[in-house]
């Protein structure tokens, strides 16, 4: 399992430089929710600073079309960077009490701008790094590195908040990103005359127009019905289930009668839930039916969230949200493998930018759910925006029942295109989803 961390010392300063990364954004994560909800009150504010953070994934096909036409580690030292300066700077306002809910907005906006625009860079590097005959085993373990931060980050955040306060917990998590930073710079000149990377990768050129991209992209789904019904599996999610996770777990937390601390340990749950579905995926190795598991564990993930909404105690909550995890990690890992799978080499790069751009339907989903929660609370948005899910899934099922029975055999395998694009990469989920 941990083979291309042994075999390849770039990548596991990647593979290190994401664990801090990802750390540092799931902590900032936490620590700025619980801050915006503590002086707001208010579900719809905390809607709108979540909408902020993750409106950046909205520059997913963009930000693919840079990732083909620049150095890639390069990228990412920017990416490390801005999120660093970007959180010292409102750690630097909390710490001298300067720091208005319009500021917390826009400094989720700038650490968006670092985490979101960057992943098409972080996944195609993964590539370049290892080789296309190892490209399974270094993503499965960028998954294992996300489910980690996931468990890690939050329980960190709770924690150093009650016993640190807010600020110095924000100073913390600009730390990290620091780390972050640290590790890539070794990889600076990795790709470049003085330190090539195998002869077998090829950088994409500067390719098509970001509209030419997207149409061609939308084209090679509206044909494939498989891909289409995959990523209307990936829309659903991020319409229905996604928006929850990522910006309402303050107020449930408080609904239950938790602190900051027990915020962190919910997320936790969660993280450890999708860090154990990760594992036992990765150990299946090529199995079959990839498509039935994508889409009953999606099915099973929303139906834990609506017992979840219905829970007024502390410890089945806690339960839900691990075995919710468990279940999401279906999702998680096999939305960009089973579109990787169900397309041709030749668009396989365009389609994952479409795949970004359905996920950028998150924060707009975010703001009416967060109207919603407002009028008729947050459990019962909860529990209509779960139940839609599985209802939605149940359509699907019965409307492409070759999705469930699809396994990966009979993915196409055309000859290799003339002018490379980025061609098996695979998208990391956030907290992705990504």
């Amino acid at each position: 399992m941990f083979s291309s961390l042994r075999r390849y010392p770039s990548f596991r300063l990647l593979w290190f430089s994401n664990l801090f990364f990802f750390g540092g954004a799931w902590t900032q994560t936490l620590i700025l929710g619980w801050l915006v909800y503590d002086r707001t009150g208010s579900e719809f504010l905390l809607a709108v600073f979540t909408a902020a953070r993750l409106a950046p994934m909205m520059l997913g096909p963009i930000s693919g079309v840079v990732s083909d036409r620049h150095h890639r580690p390069s990228l990412l030292l920017v990416a490390a960077g801005w999120a660093f300066v970007a959180v010292a700077a409102v750690a630097a306002l909390a710490s001298t009490g300067h720091l208005p809910y319009w500021g917390m907005v826009v400094g989720g906006l700038c650490i968006g701008l670092a985490q979101s625009p960057s992943q098409p860079a972080r996944s195609t590097l993964v590539m370049d790094l290892v080789g296309r005959e190892n490209l399974s085993n270094a993503n499965a373990l960028n998954s294992i590195v996300m489910n980690m931060t996931q468990i890690v980050g939050p329980a960190a955040g709770g924690v150093m908040i009650s016993t640190l306060g807010t600020s110095t917990a924000l100073w913390v998590s600009a730390a990290w990103f620091l780390l972050s930073w640290l590790l890539l710079w070794p990889l600076r000149k990795v790709g470049s005359a003085s330190s090539p990377l195998p002869a077998s990768v090829a950088h994409g050129g500067p390719g098509e127009s970001l509209w030419s991209s997207a149409v061609g992209g939308l084209r090679a789904v509206t044909r494939n019905r498989l891909a289409a019904a995959a990523l209307l599996v990936t829309l659903a999610a991020n319409l229905t289930l996604w928006p929850l996770y990522q910006s309402f777990m303050p107020v449930f937390a408080r609904d239950l009668g938790l602190d900051a601390t027990g915020l962190g340990w919910m997320l936790t749950c969660g993280g450890l839930g999708g860090l154990a579905g990760s594992l036992v995926i990765a150990a299946m190795g090529d199995f079959r039916f990839k498509g039935g598991l994508f889409v009953v564990g999606t099915a099973v993930w929303g139906v834990l969230w609506t017992a979840f909404a219905l829970s007024r105690s502390v410890p089945l909550s806690f339960v839900l949200l691990g075995l919710g995890g468990l279940g999401s990690s279906a999702f998680g890992v096999l939305q960009t493998t089973l579109l990787l799978m169900m397309t041709e080499p030749a668009v396989r790069g365009r389609v994952l930018g479409l795949q970004e751009l359905t996920i950028g339907a998150l924060p707009l989903a975010t703001m009416v759910q967060g109207a919603t929660a407002s009028l008729f609370g947050v459990r019962a948005t909860a529990f209509v925006g779960s139940l839609s899910l599985v209802a939605f899934l149940l359509v699907l099922g019965t409307r492409v029942p070759d999705l469930l029975r699809y396994s990966g055999a009979d993915r196409p395998n055309p000859p290799p295109p003339t002018h490379p694009l980025r061609t098996g990469s695979a998208r990391v989920p956030v907290c992705d989803h990504e």
